[in-house]
């Protein structure tokens, strides 16, 4: 599902017209975005959780050459998903 059929979907499920729809949902996405930045959790019950974590600096290869390098540490964003979600999906 791309992001225009996601907002048709939130128009038709919720009354909303197309635009307000398109609004409300980049609303949403900016605050996890914001939330995550500031190394917030986001909790949706019954959908899951948004989190940022840290992965450590590590050894890797260049698979062109085969010469190891250095992979620095860094934040990513993850998502578990709630036990809703997942049982709507079995």
């Amino acid at each position: 599902m791309t992001k225009t059929e996601l907002i048709e979907k939130i128009a038709t499920g919720s009354g909303l017209k197309k635009v307000e729809a398109g609004k409300a949902l980049d609303a949403t996405i900016d605050a996890v975005k914001s939330a995550l930045k500031k190394g917030q959790k986001v909790t949706l019950v019954g959908f899951g959780t948004f989190y940022v974590s840290k992965r450590k600096a590590r050894k890797g290869r260049n698979p062109r050459t085969g010469e190891e390098i250095k992979i620095p540490a860094a934040k990513v964003p993850k998502f578990t998903a709630g036990k809703t979600l997942k049982d709507s999906v079995k």
